[in-house]
């Protein structure tokens, strides 16, 4: 792996673009392994036709369509769920305000890795789900089965030549006021284990509208899909259906909005205080004390913007430039900042930190990792 190290971020080592390879398992299980493929694959392909012919034009939010979604986790054995709430005490989620989980008009900043992004998003709200470009501020509406698609960067047969419009996250609210809107804004897969860097589509939002980070981690971590191809495809299938069980770490962050984000993310005014040499200096103590307390790597995200303008998001412009996304749409201090608040949401809430690579990077490793594929032959 040494000759993809220039696709690893330099400030911290972290390559979110190899696959990660299955756990460790003795060649006796192998026969069980293949008799639960074998079992599991008729079932799920009846229950994804059933999902393509009948269920998917029923009306949203509908109890069929959820529950047919929670038979294509189900099938492959993801059964068990860790979900927590920002801010809500375990075992206390079922007295949760409204606000505080993603309801229709709302927005949600997901990470990123895995198909079963979309199926378990799809099961809990179902959603729209939408597709970001590389600095561009507009989405594309995609279908569940075009956003299945898009994990491996690969086209949707059932749309082939199909033309798709873009337009902006406020339009696309006010049309489907009773749906939940998904946004990836990391516009492409990694491997789960750093937050690349964000698409400005967020940024097109309505500034009331809120928006809501979820983290999705799985156990085995393998069934992430940063490499594209249909190659991939096989073999996520066979890693999800062989295995016994997955579970699903699900984190969902605190609603921020454009026009007040909030107070934790030290991002809400004019200046941050991450952005001065005093709050430097301050950030600084308090990460090397949470360091002191515990190993964890959470802690650092969890101090108060500590060290956020750092190299971990790259290196940044100064508070008071400005930039040009490729729509000729000049981005201010504040909408950097509000990028930067989502960005280190999805960072914390994943236990992750933030890496300078994106969508560019990501397509110079697949290039270079097909020729090194070919070369092994």
């Amino acid at each position: 792996m040494e000759k993809y190290g220039q696709y690893r971020d330099k400030g911290s080592g972290i390559a979110p673009f190899f696959p990660i390879s299955p756990p460790a398992s003795t060649p006796l299980l192998l026969p069980w392994h293949i008799f639960l493929f074998c079992i599991r694959i008729p079932l799920l392909t009846v229950a994804w036709l059933i999902w393509l012919f009948i269920i998917q034009w029923f009306p949203a939010g509908g109890i069929l369509r959820k529950a047919n979604q929670w038979c294509l986790l189900g099938i492959p054995g993801v059964w068990w769920i860790d979900l927590q709430v920002d801010g809500v005490r375990r075992g206390s989620l079922a007295q949760t305000p409204r606000g505080r989980l993603p309801y229709p008009g709302t927005i949600i900043a997901s990470s990123y890795t895995s198909p079963l992004d979309v199926l378990y998003l799809a099961a809990i709200f179902d959603p729209i789900f939408t597709q970001s470009f590389r600095n561009s501020r507009h989405v594309q509406p995609i279908s569940q089965e075009t956003a299945l698609a898009n994990c491996f960067n690969i086209e949707n047969p059932l749309e082939r030549g199909k033309e798709h419009k873009t337009t902006d996250l406020a339009t696309l609210v006010k049309q489907n006021p009773g749906r939940v809107i998904v946004v990836f804004p990391e516009t492409t897969t990694s491997n789960g284990r750093g937050i690349m860097k964000l698409s400005p589509s967020l940024l097109s939002a309505a500034k009331d509208t809120k928006i809501f980070a979820v983290s999705l981690r799985y156990t085995p971590a393998d069934v992430v899909t940063p490499i594209p191809g249909w190659l991939e495809v096989f073999r996520f299938i066979w890693r999800l259906n062989s295995r016994q069980t997955h579970c699903i770490r699900v984190r969902i962050g605190q609603p921020m909005t454009i026009a007040k984000l909030p107070a934790s993310s030290g991002v809400s005014g004019e200046s941050s205080p991450a952005a001065s040499p005093a709050g430097k200096s301050n950030a600084r103590s308090r990460t090397k004390e949470a360091r002191r307390s515990s190993n964890f790597e959470s802690n650092f995200f969890d101090t108060l913007q500590a060290e956020t303008t750092q190299k971990v998001a790259g290196d940044r412009e100064s508070v008071g430039s400005e930039t040009t996304d490729e729509e000729g749409e000049a981005m201010s201090a504040v909408e950097k900042r509000v990028l930067d608040a989502v960005a280190d949401d999805l960072a914390r809430l994943g236990r992750v930190k933030r890496v300078s690579l994106g969508v560019e990077e990501k397509a110079k490793f697949v290039d270079a990792w097909a020729k090194g594929t070919k070369s092994r032959k």
